[in-house]
C-alpha cells in the first residue's frame, strides 16, 4: 500500500493525474484523465515515479533476464531514459511510424541483437491494442517480450487481454487503489473517488 500512496501523491501533485470529467479519443465520459507528460513540470515526482519504476523493473529482472528497455513514444518516452539510467539498462523508444530520413526505421535508440529479452514498458494500459502495436517492431527485429510494465492499470480488461496473448502485465497501481488511496489522504473527495470506482464497474 505504501507504493500505491507514493505513486498517487505523485501523479496527483505533478498534475498527472486529474479529476472532473474528461471526454476520451473514444468519445466516452471519463472522471478522471491521466497526462504522464505533466510530471516533466514537478522533477521531484518524476524521480519517484523512476525510483519506484526502476525497483520493479530489477525485481522483474531478477527472475527473468532482461537486456534491454522499451517503449512506444510520446508518453512512456519521458520517463523511460531516467528508468534506464537507475538500472543501467539501455533503451529504445518505438516510432508510431517508420522514419524515411536520417536514422532511418521504426526504433531509435540502443540497437536491438537478435536474441535479446526486452521488457515494455509504458504510462497506462487501457485495452492492450496498443502495447501489441508497440511490440511488434521489436519481434520483428529478433527481440522476445515478455513482460510488460506500465504505471497504472485502468482496469478496462487490458491487462486481462494482453496476458492471453502470452504477456505477463505488471502495473505499479490500479487506477481503483489510486482512488481509494486519494480520497484516505483528503486529496479528492469521497464523491470523486466514488465515481471512479463506478466508472470502472461499468466498464
Amino acid at each position: 500500500m505504501e507504493i500505491t500512496s507514493e505513486v498517487a501523491g505523485a501523479l496527483y501533485d505533478s498534475g498527472c493525474l486529474k479529476f472532473g470529467t474528461f471526454r476520451l479519443k473514444s468519445g466516452v465520459l471519463s472522471p478522471y484523465y491521466i497526462d504522464l507528460a505533466s510530471v516533466l513540470s514537478s522533477p521531484k515526482d518524476l524521480c519517484k515515479l523512476a525510483d519506484i519504476a526502476s525497483q520493479r523493473v530489477k525485481q522483474i529482472a531478477a527472475k527473468d533476464r532482461i537486456d534491454k528497455l522499451a517503449t512506444i513514444e510520446l508518453k512512456g518516452a519521458l520517463i523511460l531514459p531516467s528508468i534506464a539510467c537507475r538500472t543501467n539498462m539501455p533503451c529504445v523508444v518505438v516510432r508510431k511510424e517508420t522514419k524515411s530520413y536520417g536514422a532511418t526505421g521504426r526504433t531509435a535508440g540502443s540497437d536491438i541483437t537478435r536474441g535479446e529479452r526486452i521488457l515494455f514498458f509504458d504510462d497506462v494500459v487501457t485495452e492492450g491494442l496498443s502495447k501489441v502495436e508497440g511490440i511488434k517492431p521489436l519481434q520483428e527485429l529478433g527481440a522476445t517480450v515478455e513482460h510488460i510494465l506500465v504505471i497504472v492499470d485502468r482496469e478496462q480488461h487490458g491487462k486481462e487481454k494482453l496476458e492471453k496473448f502470452g504477456f505477463k502485465v505488471h502495473a505499479l497501481a490500479k487506477i481503483t487503489e489510486l482512488a481509494q488511496t486519494l480520497v484516505k489522504d483528503s486529496k479528492i473527495s469521497k464523491e470523486q473517488g466514488e465515481a471512479v470506482l463506478n466508472y470502472v464497474k461499468g466498464l
